[in-house]
């Protein structure tokens, strides 16, 4: 018989308990702040799924701690910086004028699997305000990562991400590397590297209550050398990631990796 490839007979099936057990033997405790982004699919089978996933994250950091993860809704955004995939010159308009406006209640994540989509769903969880970057999160500290999230904080300083960083909290990387970890975006808005540059941008909000389309300048990311970036820290400093199920899962403090980051950006992205 042929198993899709998260389904491997040589392992055992993964349970909300297993997973809790493997998270704390990554490092994972109680009353830790920290902002989660996975692969599901790379842990293996699952009983329960996504909803066993999020419980296991819940019972290892209690309501102590707070978990927090990307609610990201790339397609409010202007068209014209569309590329996957790019739309008609002539759509770009109609896009701008009748794109449902950012709801956090209603507008759903885009393109980041079935985990956060989910959580940002769940009872007790709270969403950023931001239309594009919006951020879920569950615990202690949820109100305080959320608030206050406008157009121009983005994922730079006085964002989710740069509480967390105040709040000395960890990133969490499930099946996923660096290449996927947001938190170094916080890097690129606080190092000075070649070619930073902003773009204008745009997004259907609600504004004193009516839709409106509104413009804003926002900083050109990019996550290309992020991988690498990852890889260095942890040689550099002896991180070894640890298994769950079939994935690798890194645990790391939030702070010093983004410390390194910005030095890091600041002496590789030299053209």
């Amino acid at each position: 018989m042929t198993y899709p490839p998260y389904i491997d007979p040589a392992y055992s099936p993964l349970t909300v308990g297993l997973l809790a057990r493997g998270f704390m033997a990554c490092g994972l405790t109680a009353g830790q702040h920290v902002v989660v982004h996975t692969k599901m699919s790379a842990l293996g089978w699952i009983v329960g799924g996504a909803v066993a996933l999020i419980e296991a994250l819940q019972r290892v950091i209690t309501p102590s701690g707070t978990i927090m993860m990307p609610a990201f809704t790339s397609e409010n955004s202007d068209p014209s910086q569309w590329s996957n995939p790019p739309i008609p010159e002539s759509w770009w308009q109609i896009v701008r004028d009748t794109l449902p406006p950012y709801d956090p209640a209603r507008t759903p994540t885009w393109g980041l699997g079935v985990v956060p989509e989910l959580f940002r769903t769940l009872p007790g969880v709270v969403r950023s305000a931001h239309p594009e970057v919006s951020w879920a999160a569950w615990g202690a500290r949820a109100a305080f990562l959320t608030a206050d999230h406008t157009l121009e904080t983005e994922i730079g300083d006085g964002s989710p991400l740069s509480k967390l960083y105040d709040l000395a909290g960890y990133v969490l990387l499930i099946g996923v590397d660096h290449g996927n970890n947001s938190s170094l975006h916080l890097a690129e808005y606080r190092a000075n590297w070649a070619r930073k540059r902003t773009i204008r941008q745009g997004a259907a909000m609600v504004v004193n209550g009516a839709r409106q389309w509104v413009e804003y300048d926002s900083l050109h990311i990019d996550d290309s050398d992020f991988a690498q970036l990852g890889a260095d820290y942890e040689r550099e400093h002896g991180i070894a990631p640890h298994r769950v199920g079939r994935a690798e899962v890194r645990l790391l403090r939030q702070r010093p990796l983004i410390d390194y980051a910005v030095t890091w950006l600041e002496r590789n992205r030299t053209e």
